[in-house]
């Protein structure tokens, strides 16, 4: 580990300027990290996905604490953890990416730190641990209590810090011991010249502390480490000085691996890690990977990020039909996210065929326009499906990510695009991102706010928790604004049809896994309902996918010839009949097994 590094886990109600400040004066003269991990605590017997709006909340803090002291070191973990126990999670964190010194917060009246016992955070952290017990608003008139020790060198490293903060040099009590002899003075006065004084005292040393302490704003003590499992880690006078006074306190423990203070084979940890049941894990999922377009709304930060993994963006607009909107729905998007912030490389309309003017409309604003038809016909023919347009517009669009939007929205806004791009944006691990909204329902004169998506709630996701349960905390699976990585998408078969949204998901889950995919909150989205004959073609063809993934999984045949038409009621002024629709969702084959694909795109692999 070459870089000194300060693991600062934040909840909401400790994430402030005063504590990351303190952590980036702790650092070495030579420099080093501050990596700040937002963590959210939920109490047991309540639902993990509980923590979505706090995730939402500490996501935004830090991003706001790492732009308003950008002159700091600082780097965010790219995932809020959110668990019963997140001292576990920290914990985790530490094996996979050791820190030099752990700081971390707990309330006043709270026995527990992170949903862990005080005794397991101090025996078990596998570094330097600095615990600040109530939020220290003044770090003027410190009061520093000292018996010798090994923790007596990070003791004074905090009150240095604690001294570069407010201006006033640190008062010490030395406490004598009735077998330890009472720390160098001299030497304390001549290596620490933020000290303004040194008491030199003799008797109960709680007591001698306790005395002093009222003239004080915050004490600094260090800690013992048990010799036995069943002994406190605190020692006698940081316990009983916890629970006397009202102080905020810093509590120091320095780490030396072997030594007497810390034995090279620590304790058993108490808190043992209950397995993750199903349901937690995909209510883990919807806390952390649910998102706010809101927390986007910087878009010169998602430049900056977007410059910092050197991508590109495509944004793809799916056409049939749709003379009424599309002109907006272009202007809106270029003028906001192309013109006045260079965010999207480039807009193209993928046309299905249109026989209005949506076509002429899109090239008039400068958009190139293409049919899907035409796209690759020799090679692979065509099919009719938005999926078959989505399919082929990986070929004819150049961005490392690539974004849909329908072009029906009648209230088109910003944030249909950058909420789904956002977190593709701002954390690497994720591939993929639906957006969800609330869909009004238009029935007469009356609007129903949550009355839309209609085959989402009553097919999509009765099927999704019955055999793909691991996605069912996806809001709207069926929503047509979504984004991904090109290195996923060009490997996923799609579906030529209604059912591509459906399918992109299935096997994203069984590609990626659950933790590659988020959803975004992008509010309110009104356009124009489809007639529930249409609907119900549409449910025949995503029942076709979920049938077909089944299969799949089962390694049996589930549809059959006539599992491929569709009876349609026919009842009319004079006619009242049964029509026969054919509706097949044909599944393309990843685009990446396509010759002029990747001739297109991986050249160096033939």
């Amino acid at each position: 580990m070459s870089t000194y590094r300060i693991l600062l886990p934040l909840r909401k109600e400790d994430a402030h300027a005063d504590l990351v400040t303190l952590a980036s004066h702790l650092l070495p003269a030579e420099g080093g990290q501050i990596d700040l991990m937002g963590v959210v605590l939920v109490p047991e017997g309540h639902s993990l996905s509980e923590a979505a709006l706090p995730a939402q909340e500490i996501r935004e803090i830090l991003a706001n604490l790492a732009k308003n002291l950008a002159h700091l070191p600082l780097y965010l973990k790219p995932r809020v953890r959110v668990s019963y126990t997140p001292w576990l999670d920290v914990l985790s964190e530490l094996q996979d990416n050791p820190a030099n010194l752990l700081l971390l917060t707990w309330d006043t009246n709270c026995t527990t730190v992170l949903g862990a016992s005080l005794e397991e955070v101090l025996s078990h952290a596998p570094c330097d641990l600095i615990l600040s017990r109530g939020m220290v608003h003044r770090y003027d008139r410190v009061l520093l209590a000292i018996r010798g020790g090994p923790h007596l060198e990070l003791m004074l490293r905090l009150s240095r810090a604690l001294y570069q903060i407010s201006g006033e040099k640190i008062d010490v009590v030395a406490v004598k011991g009735k077998d330890k002899p009472t720390p160098a003075l001299k030497w304390l006065k001549e290596r620490a010249p933020f000290i303004s004084r040194v008491v030199s005292l003799s008797g109960n040393p709680l007591k001698v502390i306790q005395r002093l302490a009222t003239d004080y704003h915050a004490l600094v003590v260090g800690t013992t480490l048990p010799e036995s499992t069943t002994a406190s880690s605190l020692g006698r006078v940081p316990t009983e000085l916890l629970a006397q006074t009202e102080l905020p306190i810093f509590l120091v423990r320095s780490f030396y691996p072997g030594s007497k203070e810390l034995p090279e084979t620590l304790p058993p940890v108490k808190t043992v890690k209950r397995p993750s049941t199903l349901s937690e894990q995909v209510s883990r999922w919807f806390a952390t990977n649910t998102f706010h377009w809101s927390e986007f709304r910087d878009v010169e930060q998602l430049i900056r990020a977007k410059e910092k993994q050197g991508v590109t963006i495509s944004l793809v607009l799916p056409a049939l039909n749709e003379e009424a909107t599309v002109g907006k729905v272009i202007t809106t998007i270029k003028t906001a996210l192309m013109k006045e912030y260079p965010l999207l490389d480039e807009i193209i309309l993928m046309d299905s065929g249109s026989t209005d003017r949506t076509r002429e409309i899109a090239s008039s604003l400068g958009i190139p326009v293409y049919i899907h038809q035409q796209v690759l016909a020799e090679e692979v023919g065509s099919y009719h499906g938005k999926g078959e347009a989505l399919w082929k517009s990986l070929y004819v669009s150049r961005g490392d990510i690539i974004a849909w939007i329908d072009t029906d929205i009648v209230n088109i806004h910003p944030r249909f695009v950058i909420g789904i791009l956002g977190p593709l944006l701002n954390w690497n691990r994720i591939q993929y991102v639906k957006g969800f909204y609330q869909r009004p329902l238009r029935v007469g004169s009356k609007v129903e706010v949550g009355g839309g998506g209609r085959v989402t709630e009553l097919l999509a996701r009765p099927l999704i928790n019955l055999f793909f349960p691991e996605l069912s905390g996806i809001v709207q699976p069926l929503a047509g604004e979504y984004a991904g990585r090109r290195c996923a998408l060009e490997r996923l078969p799609f579906f030529v049809g209604y059912g591509v949204e459906a399918g992109l998901l299935v096997d994203l889950l069984q590609q990626c896994g659950l933790q590659a995919i988020a959803q975004s909150n992008l509010e309110m989205r009104t356009h124009h309902h489809k007639e529930l004959v249409d609907l119900s073609k549409m449910a025949f063809a995503i029942l076709q996918v979920f049938a077909s993934r089944l299969e799949k999984r089962a390694q049996t045949r589930l549809l059959d010839d006539l599992a491929r038409t569709m009876k349609i009621i026919r009842s009319e002024p004079g006619r009242f009949c049964l029509d026969e629709e054919e509706i097949t969702e044909h599944e393309r084959p990843p685009m990446i097994t396509i010759p002029a694909y990747r001739a297109k795109f991986h050249p160096e692999n033939g």
